[in-house]
């Protein structure tokens, strides 16, 4: 069965709000092109549409003109697609200017090191004297505005690190670079023999590269708490003396008398005041049965009014409701998740140190014994640039960005940088079971005719409730009947006038059927069962059989669906669990020493997908819970879930194996700088080799079965 989103309502009609100019939308069940087309033509024919655009990628629709949400969303349920209404201004929707950024200097400084190479030949070629010295001075002019501007990030970074006492990466790459120019700007106003322009330049180009690789890995996603904000209900209807006003919501008091229409959101928490209601509270427990209650009972903020208008009163508002307590957990766990350190990172905490103590000891030895300040600032330099940490910086980018791009041709985004590090290191699996291992299916009787299939349809498109849209998915491209006075009857179903016959679509013992669930009832006929059956999603079985960890199931369904989905995939499986829950359960998994991944789809599982050791969501998932996965799978089925693990494995190993020829390079290059047989421009070149070596090694990841 198809749950319905918490952002699945639009503003009520009210005639004197102003519509925007542009909507957008989330579209969780689109998956291809078809679905592009499919949408992007049914809506280019509605009057006031001006533009319209499916992005998906981000399961997101855009749609320009004067049209009101309610019509749109509509239409697009003729189309057979949920459509989630998203407030963007509540969304980050900055460009990746830091990406940018980066692929400029990155070419800035390729292109200049070029060019400055190609003036170093005709000093290596021979040239003397004036010559050499034009040269030279060519080559600063070139390399001193590049450097200052391309090396940058690294300058930045080396120079926040210093104001807190602290050493990172970019300290020891920050200081060759500087040197590097210094000193060659040195030599060629004295009239040296050599200036090192190039190698300060090919020192910031690989670097960068490193740079820029390490970025990519990184999600360009929002932020899940945001994402939550942007779920919320911005406007609702207050109860007044004189009728109702639509008023902001962060304008409601606790008290207040709030009117909900059918098929909204609860935009705050409060006690119902109608004698009943019908309520959709699949983002808090993950089950999509629809929920009755009555009047005095407590509802959520989010939840969805799958009924005819009920009033509530206020009784918690603002950053009191539930809503906003799940964002702040989400949140927290974003926290600290984030706190991981990277392996790279690991590595700098010991690198950067020894780094500067040798190059020191390079230069008050050299100094010592030699008593040439020149030459021991030059060995100095030399043993600077050998050891800068460029291959140690390409060692966890180039494997990650070789990993990522195996997963994406497998159907897997990989979103948060440090992700393939935690995967690696999972012990426990936490699953969800509505929308994650299992999919909504509604089978067509084999005795149902075209006929009935257009009453059905007819019906289906008029109820919010979650059987209705999976029914619609089930009946696809189907003409829907022409049918008068259709309504929905609180609790039981949809009903309606098809010519002169009363059609119903509903509960059985509505229908006066002898079964209790979905049915169809045209006239006077015998009601017609409809099979609503959850179905495992394709490739769930041998994928929990192939990954050698331990799992188990959290749902919030109740104990009926959670057991005969045990008995089928042969785990354990805890029902009726709420978010908090889940959150508990996998904080009592990591106190015991377990780094748990966890894979979920709603967001009933937002808050433990922020806080396990890793998560992974559908793509079918809602955006907050996507975007605080660590890695969306974009395929329908689950059968190459085993190798998201084995790449993560395969990438800490290969990193690892990228560090032992860092380290092997250095063993071998830093004696023979420290001898002061290498040069800077042969340091550059040396430390450029081993950039290519460990770049080689990473494609080993494309063997990995």
């Amino acid at each position: 069965m198809t749950a319905a989103c918490p952002a699945c309502a639009a503003m009520p009609p009210v005639e004197d709000i102003v519509v925007p100019a542009a909507q957008q939308f989330s579209l969780p069940t689109i998956h291809c092109a078809a679905c592009i087309g499919k949408i992007e033509r049914g809506l280019a024919g509605l009057s006031g549409v001006t533009h319209v655009r499916v992005n998906l990628s981000l399961k997101r629709l855009s749609v320009e003109g004067p049209v009101p949400s309610q019509r749109l969303q509509s239409a697009l349920s003729d189309l057979g697609f949920e459509a989630y209404p998203l407030d963007m201004a509540a969304l980050n929707t900055a460009r990746d200017d830091q990406g940018r950024a980066l692929l400029t200097r990155m070419a800035v400084a390729g292109f200049a090191m070029m060019n400055v190479m190609l003036l170093s030949v005709a000093v290596w070629s021979g040239a003397t004297d004036a010559t050499r010295d034009l040269f030279h001075l060519i080559s600063a002019m070139i390399a001193l505005p590049v450097v200052a501007y391309a090396a940058q990030p690294f300058f930045k970074n080396a120079w926040s690190a210093l104001q807190v006492g602290r050493l990172n990466m970019d300290v020891p790459i920050s200081l060759a670079i500087l040197l590097a120019a210094g000193m060659s700007l040195y030599e060629t106003l004295n009239s040296g023999a050599h200036a090192y322009f190039d190698a300060a330049l090919s020192l910031t180009f690989f670097l960068l590269i490193g740079r820029y690789m390490d970025h990519q890995t990184r999600s360009a996603a929002r932020s899940a708490a945001k994402e939550l904000t942007a779920l919320e209900v911005h406007t609702a209807e207050r109860l007044t003396a004189k009728g109702t006003e639509t008023i902001g919501v962060a304008s409601l008091a606790i008290g207040d008398r709030v009117l909900v229409p059918a098929g909204t959101r609860v935009p705050v928490d409060g006690t119902l005041e109608s004698d009943n209601a019908l309520m959709d509270r699949s983002f808090l427990t993950g089950e999509s049965a629809a929920v009755p209650v009555a009047s005095g009972d407590f509802l959520r903020a989010g939840e969805i009014n799958l009924s005819g208008p009920f009033t509530l009163q206020a009784t918690a508002v603002g950053e009191d409701t539930s809503l906003r307590r799940m964002a702040a957990l989400v949140e927290t766990a974003e926290n600290g998740r984030n706190s991981y350190t990277a392996l790279a990172d690991r590595a700098a905490q010991v690198y950067a140190p020894a780094v500067h103590l040798l190059a020191l000891a390079a230069f008050i030895g050299w100094v010592v014994a030699t008593g040439d300040f020149r030459l021991a600032l030059n060995i100095a330099i030399a043993v600077l640039i050998i050891t800068c940490p460029c291959a140690l910086g390409l060692a966890v980018p180039a494997v990650s960005t070789a990993a990522i791009s195996r997963l994406f041709a497998e159907g897997f985004l990989v979103k948060h940088a440090t992700a393939l590090e935690r995967l690696a290191e999972v012990t426990h699996v936490v699953l969800d079971k509505t929308g994650t291992l299992t999919r909504p299916a509604v089978v067509i009787p084999d005795g149902m005719s075209v006929g009935d299939q257009s009453v059905a349809k007819a019906l289906a498109q008029s109820s919010q409730h979650p059987l209705s849209r999976a029914l619609l998915t089930a009946l696809g491209d189907r003409v829907a009947a022409p049918l008068t006075d259709v309504r929905e009857v609180t609790g039981q179903g949809v009903e309606g006038h098809w010519g002169d016959q009363i059609v119903r679509l509903g509960r059985g013992y509505w229908l006066e059927a002898p079964f209790d669930g979905l049915g169809l009832r045209i006239g006077d006929k015998p009601a017609l069962q409809i099979e609503a059956p959850e179905v495992l999603r394709d490739g769930v079985v041998d994928a929990l059989q192939a990954i050698d960890l331990p799992c188990e199931v959290l749902t919030g369904d109740s104990e009926g669906p959670a057991q005969a989905l045990a008995a089928q995939i042969g785990l354990s499986v805890n029902a009726q669990a709420r978010p908090e829950d889940k959150l508990d359960r996998l904080n009592v998994l990591a106190e015991s020493g377990e780094k748990v991944l966890m894979i979920g789809d709603g967001l009933n599982d937002t808050a433990a997908l922020a806080s396990a050791h890793a998560s992974i969501a559908p793509a079918v998932a809602l955006e907050a819970s996507r975007n605080a996965a660590d890695v969306v799978i974009l395929k329908e089925s689950f059968a190459a879930l085993p190798l998201v693990l084995k790449v993560a494995r395969a990438t800490r190993d290969l990193s690892k194996q990228n560090f032992t020829i860092a380290t092997l390079y250095n063993l071998i290059a830093v004696p023979i700088a420290l001898a002061g047989f290498a040069t800077p421009l042969a340091a550059a070149l040396a430390m450029s080799f081993s950039s290519i070596t460990v770049l080689l090694n990473s494609q080993r990841m494309r063997r990995v079965k």
